[in-house]
């Protein structure tokens, strides 16, 4: 059957941010698993690898002379300095994914999110919380990646950070990862039934003679009485 709607089959670009062990990336690769249509955009930063992270994968490990070079090459959508460290979004390979109908997810950071709104008004923004600053407390604690200033730091960083949730259109606490991850995913949806995503609506000349059909024969009303 045929539908009675043509939408806009480009992807949506979905900008995920939220202080530093809100969960952001735990989310993030639980919605890459469950849709096969949404892809994310991979960062470049400075800071160092944690754990068991991958360069090109995780994120794109530059130097600090390589990123600025690439900053005046114009090369990052977005990019800001945070904790002492560059965090940037390349440019290349967004426009080709969303055209070909992928949702392109953006972990990026506040400052960069701002941005990135500036740009592209049609982007879909989404802040994730932890559901209270002892939890998060606990959670950078418990990371074991960083020293103790840089946690008081990160700790700090997210008390600013929540005072931008209002810039964003959605936020989802993180309190149980599951209900998280099914509320995001929930939004992704959501957004793709959008009524400002139809280019046009159409019947089909079967569909136009079902509607003859229906008020001529089945639609009687010659014995109504008013």
């Amino acid at each position: 059957m045929s539908n009675i709607i043509k939408t806009n089959k480009r992807g949506n670009l979905i900008v995920i941010s939220g202080p530093s062990g809100a969960g952001k990336d735990s989310i993030v690769e639980r919605l890459l698993k469950i849709n096969r249509d949404t892809c994310l955009s991979i960062s470049a930063t400075t800071r160092s690898p944690r754990g068991q992270e991958k360069d090109g994968v995780d994120y794109y490990f530059l130097s600090r002379e390589e990123f600025e070079k690439r900053i005046k090459e114009n090369e990052f959508l977005e990019y800001a300095e945070y904790n002492g460290n560059y965090y940037g979004t390349p440019k290349s390979g967004i426009t080709d994914k969303l055209n070909s109908g992928k949702d392109v997810l953006l972990v990026i950071e506040i400052q960069g999110a701002l941005k990135v709104k500036e740009l592209i008004k049609e982007a879909i923004f989404i802040f994730i919380l932890p559901p209270s600053m002892a939890e998060l407390r606990r959670r950078l604690v418990d990371r074991k990646t960083e020293d103790k200033e840089k946690i008081i730091n990160r700790f700090k960083t997210a008390y600013r950070e929540i005072n931008e949730v209002t810039k964003y259109n959605y936020v989802v606490i993180n309190d149980d990862l599951e209900d998280a991850v099914a509320k995001t995913n929930s939004i992704l949806l959501s957004e793709k039934c959008r009524v400002d995503r139809i280019e046009e609506v159409y019947l089909a000349n079967e569909e136009e003679e079902l509607h003859e059909l229906l008020i001529d024969k089945e639609f009687d009303n010659s014995d109504l009485k008013i």
